[in-house]
């Protein structure tokens, strides 16, 4: 059992070496106008993650999970502005982030994070956009997660958990990073019960946690979610002329036998966007109606047509 567990810790680390490895090849081949680029943006979604902090989730006393969160806790117990202690908190996770991924890799990351500090303090001196709670759940949340991804989709971090669970990720590759951040945000709402003494904030806080993780997986992976086909069928010729003659999809063949008749099938199997489903049940219903057909999802596509292996694996 031990030698199971070493080889998949080896092969964890493996993966995660190939992603630093894409990565950084990755950022070479782009152009000074790309990386210009990549800086206005993050410009731009440091803003809105401002925003999302200071005027939403902030003034409703809303810990939403991460460095954010700690730093909002604790700026009800000291004399510091909220974006402030975003930064003071994030300086040794950024020296852990130096010393993880190297200096080189963090100057985007440092950009960031001063940025999303900055404009937390920024954002703190308009008046909140909503007192309602709930609202101030929802749309800070979004509005969090939206401007995280972007960054996360430049190569860059906020800073603080996002560090954190980047090293993590080079441990646990196959987990997503809304998972990641799930865990530990909730660790920080539970926390917040005892320090703000209100379940009630809490449990909006909970909502805010779980919004943010949807949307963050949103943003990075994308609505991924598919389904995945078998067809087996006397007439797979005709079946697969179709489908690739009306909806243009890739399709491959897989040779099969028959458990009890020993007979050779064609296997039709393919992946198709959810919306083009039932437009291949309408064609094998036509050509074969009694053809055996097996439905699945296919919650992550990669290759062609889809997304690269390790290029939105963030």
């Amino acid at each position: 059992m031990g030698a199971v567990w070493g080889r998949s810790g080896k092969n964890a680390a493996n993966m995660g070496e190939i992603e630093q490895e894409y990565e950084r090849k990755r950022e070479e081949r782009k152009s000074f106008g790309q990386k210009v680029l990549d800086y206005v943006i993050i410009t731009l979604a440091s803003a809105v993650f401002g925003a999302g902090v200071s005027l939403f989730v902030d003034p409703c006393s809303l810990a939403p999970g991460g460095v954010t969160g700690v730093a909002i806790i604790l700026s009800r117990v000291l004399p510091a502005e909220t974006g402030t202690l975003i930064m003071l908190i994030n300086i040794p996770i950024l020296c852990l982030g130096i010393w993880k991924f190297g200096i080189r890799f963090m100057v985007s990351t440092f950009y960031a994070t001063v940025l999303t500090s900055f404009f937390t303090n920024f954002f703190s001196c308009f008046r909140p956009a909503t007192k309602d709670i709930l609202l101030g759940a929802l749309m800070g949340s979004v509005l969090i997660a939206f401007s995280m991804g972007i960054i996360f989709k430049r190569g860059a971090t906020t800073g603080g958990m996002d560090i954190i669970i980047k090293c993590l990720r080079l441990k646990f590759p196959y987990m997503k990073t809304g998972f990641f951040y799930l865990v530990v945000d909730v660790c920080i709402v539970t926390l917040s019960a005892f320090v703000f003494r209100e379940v009630d904030l809490a449990l909006y806080g909970g909502i805010a946690v779980v919004v943010t993780s949807t949307v963050l997986d949103l943003v990075l992976y994308g609505r991924d979610e598919a389904k995945l086909i078998y067809i087996i069928s006397d007439s797979p010729d005709r079946i697969t002329d179709r489908l690739l003659a009306e909806l243009k999809i890739g399709v491959t063949h897989l040779r099969g036998e028959g458990a009890y008749s020993k007979k050779e099938k064609e296997i039709i199997m393919c992946v198709v966007r959810k919306p083009l489903a039932p437009k291949i049940e309408e064609i094998v219903k036509d050509e074969d109606a009694g053809a055996f057909m097996i439905v699945t999802r296919a919650t992550e596509i990669f290759g062609q047509g889809y997304k690269s292996y390790f290029g939105e694996r963030l």
